[in-house]
């Protein structure tokens, strides 16, 4: 954790903040803080600075005199599209994602996908929060993702997705067949989206309503990768 982030209900007035659970445990346990030490803090959707411990118990740490003067890191460019993936890899690929900027995430169904993929309870709503709350701590960001879920994909590609892309996005479907290498270094103000099918790859039918909506396929390389390394490889690439 190298920022603690901070819910409003965390805060008992506008410098002095309370935290239990977690991050109370990960400060005693893990940072060792002492009174009067300085932490890093940050406050969702806000800015992060500085706080100092002021008070440790059994079950709760005080943070006092917190200034938050800081800007979150500048986000991705990017709408990431992710077939659902299996339940324990979408807990470290919401952390991922947080991690690395990504601030729209759709998560959509494929013929390939397991129906009982989407009866996971990470992806329970406190469940999504504290995997995002997780990769924004290790990245020292404050800016939560939204996550979108769609669990019908013809529908979602041919009749929602164009609402969800800024004007002049490149769209990008990793697959590697009949497929350019993936760009390198897009400038910094390029919306990108980017679609990465489940771990069998999207059928052809889906590889072919992504195209009808402008999407080109692009390959990682030669590797057949798992979507968890996928991912971070891809935004990589894009954005190095």
């Amino acid at each position: 954790m190298n920022l603690l982030l901070l819910t409003a209900d965390q805060f008992l007035n506008d410098d002095t903040a309370q935290v239990s659970g977690r991050q109370a445990r990960h400060i005693v346990e893990i940072h060792r803080a002492e009174l009067g030490q300085r932490l890093r803090v940050g406050r969702v959707n806000g800015c992060h600075g500085q706080g100092i411990v002021t008070n440790i118990s059994a079950d709760c740490v005080t943070l006092s005199h917190i200034s938050l003067d800081q800007p979150p890191p500048t986000a991705l460019p990017l709408t990431l599209l992710l077939a659902m993936p299996r339940p324990k890899m979408l807990r470290r690929l919401l952390q991922t994602v947080a991690t690395m900027g990504v601030k729209k995430l759709v998560l959509h169904n494929a013929a390939r996908v397991e129906k009982s993929f989407w009866q996971t309870p990470f992806l329970q709503p406190a469940s999504v929060h504290e995997q995002f709350v997780l990769g924004l701590e290790q990245a020292r960001d404050t800016v939560m993702p939204e996550l979108v879920v769609e669990k019908r994909f013809r529908p979602f590609v041919e009749d929602r997705l164009p609402d969800f892309l800024e004007k002049d996005t490149r769209a990008l479907v990793a697959h590697p067949y009949d497929a350019i290498p993936c760009p390198v270094g897009l400038p910094g103000n390029q919306p990108v989206a980017l679609a990465i099918g489940p771990e069998g790859g999207y059928v052809p039918f889906e590889i072919d309503l992504l195209k009808a909506q402008g999407f080109s396929a692009v390959s990682l390389g030669e590797r057949i990768l798992r979507v968890e390394t996928a991912v971070p490889v891809a935004l990589a690439r894009l954005f190095n």
